[in-house]
């Protein structure tokens, strides 16, 4: 017994310290992934998954470690692995997350599925509001694509290479690769060494030289991002929060990123300063400056962002003081990441994000800045966006030779620059949609093949298109505000014209085209009437009047009598039986009278008409005495008809 007793003992004893150790493990795995060491928290977690580890919060974590460092592949794996636990609840951040990262294996149905997951359950965010305005985003991505002719720069390196700038006809951008200096400065993010600014000079080739550091610029921290005045004597960068020179971090752990600002003094940047709408608790990096430098444009999660990182401007005063940054609005900014801004000489915006439809990671985008506030968000398209990561484009407006950054395959390091030609100019303008239904005006029937376009004030078609098999047509362009000429045409039917007033980005998605079908010209002796499916005009007892009820009658044979310009009518008009003979032959003529002159009045040359009574000699029914039959019946012989004579 004693035995037995010892050796459940010495076996809870061994239990007790197993899972001591494997607590012990994911501890320090949880640990790292909270200090934002996120590579060696990948080893971590896939150790413990070897293991036989199987947990919500693991995969979670390997999901979202692998995402931030753009390991797009694995987030996808480890994100699939946690949506097929049983029973485990998932915050929509991650079905975001795992959507965007099937991109980069061209999983583009199976991505379209977990979006539409996504944007059921967080229809309020501006980015799932994006997505869902957009279901045919890769066809608008695929009219963008092929403007550009890329090509990889000599000066990568195998470590990564990224944010080009321009600095005359230099390029200044930053790299982590080890100078032989800093191979001891790590960062934990990604275990890679910190990045420091250099610069090449082209060479002939439409290349760059080799590269060297900025020295005086370069500390014991992350360098990144710079953008300089165009007389070269300023220049603004990122930096990581340091003290002194050396890499600080905040009471997170976490050490942000500041943007500085340099003077050029005698080839040597001095005067190094932060700038002062920084902060401790959050970032500013990547700026880049207006055209005449008025404006820095950056991007920052401080507060008042939407996302992970958003776009802000800053007004840049006349003596070097700033005033208080503003955030560019959810017509730019997502809930995910706005970041690397550009500004153009043309005012163009350029900038990455993962919070616009794109093709996976982070894709580059462009839109026109201005007055207006509705703005036009662009994919710029392939080759330039990949299913990877694809950030820090700049271009030169004249020449329009630029460079960006990616972590595509192919590469020769994480990061690679590519340089780029622009053979075809990017279409910013606002689009507004306008849309509706054709349809027969009589029978409300549909119609398909249906010619619709658009003209202007001076007459010229602006826009054109067809009705599908349902009668839908859409209008979409960059139309200017103002009153525009829609015009359907119809097989069969008669054209028609129609104004619309158009207000720039403000769709108008219920237009109706009611078409009148082509009026054939009616035979000799034809009541137009009968011809046109009309009730004849009535009169009231012992009245030659034109009643109200009989407008809808005599507008469609004024119409019709204007279709064709050179048929003549005889107006005949009948009584009932009340009234002797004689006296119901005059009324019947003042009745023919009365409705040639609603006609003449209304545009038809009287050469074209004439008028006939004939009393109660054609009844259309039996009612041939007084008391035969009820006043109704005898009304139906109170009329005008529009006899055909040529």
């Amino acid at each position: 017994m004693n035995k037995k007793i010892n050796y459940l003992l010495i076996l809870t004893v061994l239990a007790c310290t197993l899972v001591t150790a494997q607590n012990k493990k994911v501890n320090k795995a949880l640990e790292e992934f909270e200090n934002l060491s996120y590579d060696t928290a990948i080893d971590s977690y896939e150790d413990l998954i070897n293991k036989g580890y199987s947990e919500e919060q693991i995969y979670k974590n390997l999901g979202l470690a692998n995402y931030k460092n753009a390991n797009y592949t694995e987030t996808a794996n480890w994100l699939s692995r946690l949506f097929k636990l049983n029973n485990s609840d998932v915050e929509s951040n991650y079905v975001y997350m795992y959507a965007q990262s099937l991109k980069s294996s061209e999983e583009y149905e199976a991505s379209n599925v977990w979006m539409q997951k996504y944007e059921a359950v967080k229809n309020t965010e501006i980015r799932a509001q994006k997505i869902a305005a957009k279901p045919d985003y890769l066809t608008e991505i695929n009219e963008q694509s092929g403007r550009y002719d890329i090509k990889n720069l000599s000066i990568n390196s195998a470590a990564s290479d990224f944010a080009p700038s321009f600095k005359e006809d230099q390029l200044v951008f930053s790299t982590a690769r080890d100078s032989g200096t800093t191979a001891k400065y790590v960062h934990s993010w990604n275990n890679k060494p910190f990045t420091n600014l250099y610069i090449a000079t082209p060479s002939t080739d439409d290349d760059f030289g080799t590269p060297k550091k900025l020295s005086s610029l370069n500390k014991k921290t992350h360098e990144t991002s710079a953008v300089f005045t165009k007389d070269g004597s300023t220049v603004y960068f990122t930096r990581n929060n340091s003290n002194n020179g050396n890499f600080s971090r905040d009471d997170k752990g976490v050490s942000r990123l500041k943007i500085y600002r340099a003077k050029l003094d005698d080839g040597i940047w001095k005067n190094i300063s932060e700038l002062p709408f920084n902060g401790d608790n959050f970032s500013t990096a990547h700026p880049t400056l207006s055209k005449d430098e008025s404006k820095l444009y950056f991007a920052s999660d401080m507060e008042g962002s939407y996302g992970a990182s958003d776009i802000f401007v800053v007004t840049i005063n006349e003596d070097g003081s700033f005033g208080t940054p503003k955030n560019l609005g959810n017509g730019i900014n997502t809930e995910g990441r706005e970041t690397f801004p550009f500004i153009t000489e043309d005012n163009v915006l350029y900038f990455s994000s993962d919070g616009h439809p794109g093709l996976g990671g982070l894709d580059v985008f462009a839109t026109q800045l201005g007055d207006s506030e509705i703005l036009n968000i662009v994919n710029i398209g392939k080759p330039i966006n990949s299913e990877q990561d694809d950030f820090s484009f700049i271009i030169n407006s004249e020449s329009r030779k630029g460079f960006f950054a990616s972590n595509r395959a192919g590469g020769q390091g994480g990061d690679d620059i590519y340089g780029f030609i622009e053979n075809e100019p990017i279409n910013l303008h606002v689009k507004t949609l306008l849309s509706g239904i054709v349809s027969d005006e009589e029978s409300g029937e549909l119609l398909a093949a249906a010619n619709v376009k658009m003209v202007d004030f001076e007459g010229k078609t602006v826009a054109e298109t067809v009705s599908n098999e349902n009668g839908v047509f859409a209008l979409d362009d960059n139309f200017k505000n103002g009153t525009y000429t829609i015009i359907g045409i119809g097989e069969g039917y008669n054209r028609l014209e129609t104004q619309v007033t158009v207000i720039r980005g403000q769709d108008k998605t219920a237009l109706e085209i009611k078409l009148n079908k082509v009026l054939k010209e009616a035979p000799v002796g034809t009541d137009l009437a009968k011809f046109l499916n009309l009730k004849p005009v009535y009169f009231d007892l012992d009245k030659s009047n034109i009643r109200s009820d009989a407008a809808t009658t005599l507008t469609a044979v004024l119409k019709y009598l204007e279709f064709y310009p050179n048929m003549r009518v005889q107006v005949q008009s009948h009584t009932d039986v009340k009234a002797s003979k004689s006296y119901n032959n005059r009324l019947s003529n003042r009745r023919a009278k009365s409705t040639v002159s609603y006609l003449i009045e209304n545009g038809i040359n009287e050469e074209r008409l004439t008028s006939k009574g004939f009393g109660e000699s054609q009844l259309i029914n039996d009612c041939t005495t007084l008391e035969k039959c009820t006043d109704e019946k005898h009304e139906e012989n109170r009329r005008s008809e529009f006899i055909v004579l040529e």
